[in-house]
């Protein structure tokens, strides 16, 4: 069997486009940069991506509860956390062409010294026009959006879409270690839409404006942080291996003090081999017992915790792993799609683990030949309510199989003829293109290994 292959870009964006996982968002309209939808399977994909997550880092474990935070929060919890004042990235433009790019971009390197960004910007080409030399000083670029509650759009009024979840979840920590009964270590997760105001979003769904994160806040003691970082990296790599990346294309990028937020004390990246190289995928952070210090002193409400064991009162150190929805999308359609040859054709096929897949089986009558619609039709209605299936009887048998393979469906039920007699149906595997005769009676059970053995 072929390995799986290492596509471009664009084929990536045509794939998704023509197999209905992503379009241009006001596609019709032109477009609007930055946003994207996610169309039939790349909803469906997506779900199952929050799924598996959440199947992992929540109902797995016993100290791990879930949240679901407004996306609008009071401003003064923005102001406390840093954000009115420092979440910003460094902007700079072109003074020939008047085109604006993110500096650390431009300069291929990260500092907070936008002092050393200015000196590095003197021997650099525009990416747009070419020149050399041609920058304008380098100045941060707070990257919330700003909106207004209420009819009078004022100071008074002005609150932000948040930029992350994890605000909230600090707001509501105390009322969440209570009413769930939990003791320190516990964790809350949540998953849920964030919005930043890029300078240069690109790279299809890499880096957008609207996004989707899966965040988890584990609170634990001060001197266990540092054991609990470790064990949240090491899981947050094993779970990505287990639900399809491969390793070959992971590595681990470590921060160094200049690059990692003031409030941490170790941060790193789980990366990911995109078509446009290493890029960051997960990130895990010890951020110390700061986030729940800014939102007690904001509010002016005591975030400490008492242990009843030591009879000692601290405030709660949190390690966060955090991945967007869109980056870990793109990086399993990545990692799955393969090209190989088959016969004179080219097949391509994502390789997705059953978990992940938007479709788990698919049932095609051989034909549209009235005699045998019936039974395909029972046979979809008796699997449709056990696994996410699909029902297709357009175009020839081997199309629709090319089209199955191209959207990832581990499995194809064909109706035939032969059916009618036998009541018997052909099973097809995605990955070998093998096929096996099961009887309609055993087809449910028949699945379920089959689906257990990808």
């Amino acid at each position: 069997m072929a390995e799986p292959t290492s596509p471009s870009m664009e084929t990536l964006v045509s794939l998704a486009k023509r197999r209905g996982f992503v379009f241009q968002t006001s596609e019709i309209y032109g477009g609007l940069s930055g946003f994207w939808d996610y169309g039939p399977y790349g909803s469906e994909l997506a779900k199952n991506i929050r799924d598996s997550w959440w199947r992992a880092f929540v109902y797995s474990r016993a100290n791990i509860v879930g949240l679901d935070t407004a996306i609008i929060q009071h401003p003064k919890l923005w102001a406390a956390s840093g954000h009115v004042a420092t979440f910003a990235d460094p902007l700079v433009d072109c003074r020939n062409c008047q085109h604006r790019f993110r500096a650390d971009h431009v300069a291929d390197f990260e500092t907070k010294d936008l002092a050393k960004y200015d000196a590095a910007l003197k021997d650099k080409k525009c990416p747009n026009c070419g020149k050399t030399g041609q920058w304008t000083p380098v100045r941060d670029f707070n990257m919330m959006f700003k909106t207004y509650v209420g009819p009078v759009t004022d100071d008074a009024n002005v609150a932000y879409l948040r930029p992350e979840t994890a605000g909230g979840i600090f707001a509501q920590f105390q009322n969440t270690l209570e009413t769930s009964r939990q003791k320190i270590p516990f964790g809350i997760a949540q998953i849920g839409k964030a919005f930043r105001n890029e300078i240069t979003p690109g790279d299809f769904i890499f880096r957008v404006r609207e996004l989707e994160q899966m965040e988890l806040e584990y609170f634990t003691a001060p001197d266990t942080a540092e054991t609990e970082y470790k064990y949240w990296k090491d899981f947050c790599w094993s779970w990505l291996t287990d639900i399809g990346l491969l390793e070959d294309n992971l590595q681990w990028y470590d921060h160094d003090a200049g690059e990692r937020a003031h409030y941490a004390v170790a941060s790193t990246d789980i990366q990911y081999r995109y078509p446009m190289g290493f890029k960051e995928l997960y990130g895990i952070a010890n951020r110390t017992d700061f986030d729940l210090k800014a939102q007690g002193q904001g509010s002016g409400k005591d975030l400490s915790f008492f242990d009843e064991a030591s009879k000692s009162r601290y405030v709660p150190f949190v390690i966060e792993p955090s991945v967007g929805v869109g980056r870990l999308f793109l990086a399993l359609i990545h990692s799955a799609y393969t090209e190989e040859q088959v016969k004179d054709e080219t097949r391509v096929v994502l390789k997705f683990k059953p978990e992940i897949a938007p479709v788990k089986v698919a049932v095609l009558p051989l034909s549209k030949n009235e005699k045998l619609l019936p039974l395909a039709t029972k046979v979809f209605q008796d699997l449709a309510g056990r696994y996410r299936t699909e029902y297709d009887e357009t175009q020839s048998i081997g199309r629709r199989y090319r089209r199955q393979d191209e959207i990832g469906t581990p499995l194809c039920v064909t109706i035939d003829f032969d059916s009618l007699d036998d009541d018997a149906v052909t099973i097809r595997h995605r990955d070998s293109m093998e096929q096996t005769r099961v009887p309609v009676s055993k087809l449910g059970a028949t699945i379920d290994k089959m689906l257990a053995s990808f």
